[in-house]
């Protein structure tokens, strides 16, 4: 039998549907609704395996259901990424950010880190190539794949990984934080517990990355939001601060979601539309080359404005 190239390099580096959906545990909507989020990020990465021409990969992620779109340009941008590090000649992230990737933008920078510890490359010095604000979400998608598919080491041993800087490891553990959220499939009660096991230094960037998974992905009811929310506690506006992050994205990317609607109602009393607002004001005039990343002064800001509504919330 004689193999394309894109069937071999669609078989050397694909993600088989079985090991993807090794995470769920059940049949109910919770699951079905995380296993079609999964599902989608590795079609769009086969996609760009089967084809990584731009205009062609284009069309087909338009065929994606728009709720779950985000979520294959996400594994297109994986796929892309792996390409532009085995043949670094072109520069297909960058040219799909100029496209499609532009409207997901948080999506592809997300993306990229996953490819990134797929291939066990380090991701820090890849930043510089990326945005100067988000960029640093590279450092959630990396985060997100090692939770996600080295579950016993990073989230049973809470194993923190070493070869990453301060910071970069704050993020990674936004991305461990959806992770969490998928692999104890949305359940309340067994996501505060695995938050539990962590040091508590660790758990404010668990909870942000709990809010947007919990805000994109879905898989919870109201009931269970609101839940999700009491037992935050004093992290409730880091939940807040995932979900206002989730409503700029979808915002951006036209794909609005009902789930998504919920969890800003919920998480930060906020409608989506206004939850956008607070992270669009929070872009504004950000120091760019300050001491500090620009990310964790947006971040910063957003968070603060939870706070303050906490407070005026507090008998």
């Amino acid at each position: 039998m004689v193999f394309s190239f894109k069937q071999l390099r669609k078989s050397l580096m694909g993600v088989p549907e079985k090991k993807a959906l090794a995470f769920s545990q059940g049949d109910t909507p919770a699951w079905q609704q995380l296993e079609r989020s999964v599902l989608s990020a590795i079609a769009g990465y086969h996609m760009t395996l089967e084809d990584s021409s731009l205009e062609t990969l284009t069309q087909r992620l338009n065929t994606i259901e728009p709720e779950l779109r985000g979520f294959a340009t996400e594994g297109a941008a994986m796929g892309l990424t792996g390409l532009d590090c085995f043949l670094p000649w072109k520069q297909r992230v960058k040219e799909f950010l100029n496209g499609h990737g532009g409207d997901h933008i948080y999506m592809v920078h997300i993306g990229v880190g996953e490819a990134l510890a797929r291939l066990r490359r380090h991701p820090e010095p890849f930043l510089t190539k990326f945005d100067p604000v988000l960029r640093w979400l590279i450092l959630d998608g990396y985060g997100f794949h090692e939770g996600f598919f080295r579950r016993r080491r990073y989230i049973d041993k809470q194993t923190l990984p070493s070869h990453l800087s301060a910071y970069a490891q704050r993020i990674f553990d936004q991305g461990l934080g959806r992770s969490i959220w998928f692999l104890k499939g949305a359940h309340v009660g067994n996501v505060v517990t695995a938050i539990g096991q962590f040091d508590q230094a660790r758990h404010a960037d668990l909870w942000s990355g709990i809010g947007v998974a919990c805000a994109y992905a879905g898989g919870a009811e109201r009931t269970a939001i609101e839940h999700l929310r009491e037992q935050a506690g004093m992290y409730s506006p880091q939940l807040a601060l995932g979900a206002a992050v989730v409503a700029k994205g979808r915002q951006l990317a036209k794909n609005p979601a009902l789930h998504s609607d919920i969890a800003c109602e919920v998480l930060c009393e906020l409608s989506s539309a206004e939850a956008a607002h607070v992270t669009e004001t929070a872009f504004q005039d950000l120091p760019i080359n300050d001491s500090e990343p620009a990310f964790s002064i947006l971040q910063q800001r957003i968070i603060s404005q939870f706070e303050f509504a906490g407070q005026l919330l507090t008998p």
